[in-house]
């Protein structure tokens, strides 16, 4: 079978020598259990992309769905109810969004599907896929086989690919991006596991490393803000909303994820129980190595899997998955939705909140070892660790002890509310003048930064002159 590469060769190459100087439209696609979102950017090539519009449909798991619509920057439609339309699945969702923007007036460069060049879709498990990859029935057929290393993540994404490789023009040209890929620099000490190699190699089983789209981002924008080329910069780095993780990175290379084979291994979640003894859940139930209610033909999810990623972390904890609900509880003067809490639920919210913050710490200090000290500065990112002042200072504070912090209070609770947008990328959370945060003569800072995985995918389109005919 040909690769789509050597299908469209003929077409590609007449066309390089003008391609790179015209604008065309990218879409980056990210398909969640329960949501989709799709965001449009304008792009030449080799410049950064600028984004048009932004799409997202929720509640795909917990009817009815809702859309949210944003148009250079402006909020258009605010989680509207979907009532006339069918959302059943990640496809239909897709389905509507592209609707949505084609149909804005306010859009003019997406008037049907043939204005859109580049479709690049977020896939979690890339296996030993090393960079983005132009999809090509081969390539979706590898991705197939990767869904039983990640039952749970990579099927929703294969959905939408396949529904735009059937439905969308032919000029249209989809590109995987894997949030593994970025992890391919660990040291092979680092991502081999204690077990039998032949078994290992012939199963694939080795660490991976996730969120690597966002640490791909997370990197760039703090070399920028610090003045650094990327190639230069040291950084202990944590993605932290419902799904959490840390990476260690070295010279602007992933030297170590927090995550394994998996995106279980690691930090504990919203769902998530993170890093357990593996024979933990033989005792938990007697079932677990039977195929999951929820398996399909297609999607084979075990009773383990499905108790340790879906029946676990602070909503296994606490009984809420919203990490927002947690801190409040905290300090019930600041939330009248956790007023009515008992002491035994406050505990309980406390309890998963020592968890995370210990858990985070563990691999800040195990990380900070690796990179032997040199250390430009510890990130927060993320949801959470973009909106938690509180589980910022609590961490800060934990590893003071390393030459962390302290935090600047007005700059963690207040400036990074305010100043966190689409201008200011990273923000600085160190109390200025402070004499803490130096070793051998680096700085450490501590920082928040407004992740990007749709820019991301998106930038990394535009700068590819594999893709950019």
């Amino acid at each position: 079978m040909k690769d789509v590469e050597d299908i469209h060769r003929p077409m590609l190459n007449s066309l390089q020598s003008t391609s790179a100087k015209m604008k065309k439209i990218v879409l980056s696609v990210n398909a969640g259990s329960s949501s989709v979102k799709i965001s449009a950017y304008s792009a030449l090539f080799g410049q950064a992309p600028i984004q048009l519009a932004e799409a997202q449909i929720s509640g795909l798991t917990a009817p009815p769905p809702t859309l949210r619509y944003t148009r250079h920057g402006e909020k258009v439609i605010n989680d509207e109810e979907i009532k006339d339309q069918k959302v059943s699945t990640q496809a239909d969702a897709f389905d509507i969004l592209v609707k949505a923007l084609i149909n804005d007036n306010g859009v003019p460069e997406i008037s049907s599907k043939e204005d859109i060049a580049y479709i690049c879709h977020r896939i979690v498990h890339g296996g030993d896929f090393v960079r983005p990859k132009l999809i090509s029935d081969e390539t979706y057929h590898n991705l197939e086989k990767l869904n039983d290393l990640a039952p749970l993540h990579n099927s929703t994404s294969l959905v939408i690919v396949h529904r735009c490789m059937s439905d969308m023009p032919k000029t249209t040209f989809n590109i995987a991006c894997f949030d593994s890929q970025f992890h391919h620099t660990i040291p092979e000490h680092i991502r081999t596991y204690p077990i039998n190699q032949d078994i290992a190699r012939n199963n694939h089983l080795r660490k991976y490393g996730f969120h690597g789209i966002s640490y791909a981002f997370i990197t760039r924008a703090t070399a920028e803000f610090l003045g650094k080329k990327v190639e230069d910069v040291n950084i202990i780095a944590l993605h932290l909303g419902s799904g959490a993780s840390a990476c260690a990175i070295k010279g602007g290379k992933s030297l170590d994820n927090s995550m394994g084979l998996t995106p279980l291994a690691g930090l504990p979640g919203a769902t998530r129980s993170g890093s357990v003894d593996p024979s933990l859940v033989f005792h938990y139930a007697s079932d677990v190595g039977k195929l999951s209610p929820a398996s399909t033909k297609d999607l084979h999810i075990s009773r383990a899997e499905e108790i340790l990623n879906k029946q676990s972390g602070w909503k296994a904890l606490t009984g809420t998955t919203n990490f927002g609900t947690i801190t409040a509880a905290l300090d019930p003067s600041s939330s009248d939705t956790t007023s009515h809490l008992s002491p035994e639920e406050v505990a309980k919210m406390r309890l998963a909140f020592d968890i995370f913050v210990e858990r985070i710490c563990a691999y800040i200090g195990s990380y900070y070892v690796s990179l032997q000290g040199q250390v430009d500065a510890l990130v927060f990112a993320g949801g959470i660790g973009e909106k938690s002042d509180r589980l910022r200072a609590a961490v800060v504070e934990q590893v003071s002890c390393l030459g962390f912090g302290p935090v600047d209070k007005e700059a963690n609770e207040t400036r990074v509310k305010e100043e966190l947008d689409d201008s200011h990328d990273v923000i600085d959370i160190t109390l200025p003048n402070s004499k803490k945060g130096k070793r051998d003569g680096r700085e450490h800072r501590v920082l928040v930064c407004k992740t990007d995985e749709q820019f991301e995918m998106a930038r990394a389109c535009a700068e590819d002159g594999e893709f950019w005919r």
